[in-house]
């Protein structure tokens, strides 16, 4: 790792951001047909904007699901709940164009292979409890808490749509400041600007930004435009799958280019992310480095990886090649073994739709847990 000192900068949004609003629809589509049919087959993409929502993709199951009532049930619960906000659950139109899985992948998939060719990324490092970059925790939580204010009605301005941004500076690879916050929230009309600043900072950046992490130097940016009334669907298209980064560790770490949201365990888009994810936690917590990305890859209709790869950045405690041969001992990285490792089939998605897939210790998914460590610990003899 560099010595030299250097920012890096990760964002999040809120569930009301209209791409993110398309991943929680796509995901209660997902887990709708996973409760009735754990073995359903789900490509579910979402497409949002004025006044619309399309729900299109690839389903096989022997469940039945009312797919507008799911859509207009989860835009209800993001908050567009009025025609005032510029989009809402009961006027916006719904539009579903599905059909079923192609035979062709199916036939590869049935045998317990891949259900596509591709690479995935898992991630973790010692700059959190959560063993995850500081940047996009701090994020994170902070659009969580502009929800919250939301929703609580402690705020009673505020609108679903917004983002957030953090600044750190590293030195020697450690986090040692924060220095910039970006904060933009969707409000209603005619609310003054020095109102909006003064809230945002008092009851979202300071409440959650680390004691000691920040300082007289730290820069807030508060709705940097002036004015932020137009927003969520009317205001911006939205997309499944098109904040990848966000879901994942915000830049800090590669990313294989496949989204989650919308698509059943048996896509290794999703579910081998999710194990590199548990896998590279679980060397962290192991001690065996202080930083870890797992790289693997499949071809579709195969079982087996084909190839794994492991950077540490150097803070290893042990030659990187034996991490690799461990985890090939003591993890099964065939699609099969990675969904009932992980239990995947069950409708647990569309709540990790916002805020983030990783580093979530509020939601108890198995992808967190560090029940291998000592395992490895021991193996490695530290």
């Amino acid at each position: 790792m560099s010595s030299k000192a250097h920012m890096f900068t990760s964002e999040s949004v809120t569930e009301g951001h209209p791409d993110k609003m398309a991943d929680q629809i796509s995901d209660a589509v997902l887990d709708a047909i996973l409760e009735q049919d754990p073995m359903g087959r789900v490509a579910c993409e979402s497409l949002l904007t004025t006044g619309m929502v399309i729900v299109a993709g690839e389903i096989t199951t022997r469940a039945y699901v009312e797919i507008p009532d799911i859509v207009r049930r989860t835009v209800e619960q993001v908050g567009y709940s009025r025609a005032k906000y510029g989009f809402d659950h009961e006027t916006c139109g719904v539009m579903v164009a599905i059909q079923s899985q192609s035979p062709d992948i199916a036939m590869g998939v049935d045998t317990g292979g891949a259900g596509d060719q591709g690479m995935m990324f898992g991630f973790a490092c010692d700059e959190t409890p959560e063993l995850m970059p500081m940047p996009i925790m701090i994020a994170h939580k902070m659009a969580r808490r502009l929800a919250a204010i939301r929703k609580d009605n402690e705020v009673a301005y505020l609108r679903p749509d917004g983002k957030t941004q953090v600044t750190v500076e590293y030195e020697g690879g450690r986090p040692i400041r924060i220095d910039k916050v970006v904060v933009s929230t969707q409000h209603a009309p005619n609310i003054p600007q020095s109102t909006i600043r003064e809230d945002m900072i008092e009851r979202v950046i300071k409440p959650i930004l680390p004691k000691g992490m920040f300082d007289a130097k730290t820069e807030f940016y508060v709705n940097p435009t002036g004015a932020f009334v137009v927003g969520g669907p009317q205001g911006d298209t939205g997309l499944t799958g098109r904040k990848i980064i966000v879901d994942t560790y915000g830049g800090m770490a590669k990313h294989g280019g496949g989204s989650f949201s919308g698509k059943d365990p048996t896509k290794v888009d999703r579910s081998a992310a999710y194990m590199m994810r548990y896998v590279a936690k679980n060397i962290v917590a192991a001690g065996l480095a202080k930083r870890c990305e797992i790289q693997v890859a499949y071809a579709i209709g195969k079982a087996e990886p084909m190839g794994i790869m492991v950077d540490t950045w150097r803070t290893n405690a042990i030659p990187e090649e034996k991490i690799a041969e461990m985890i090939m001992k003591y993890f099964d990285l065939t699609p099969r073994g990675i969904i009932e490792k992980l239990q995947l089939r069950r409708p647990i998605y569309k709540q990790t739709a916002a805020y983030g897939h990783f580093g979530r210790t509020d939601l108890n998914v198995s992808w967190e847990s560090t029940d291998m460590a000592e395992t490895l610990k021991k193996e490695a003899g530290i």
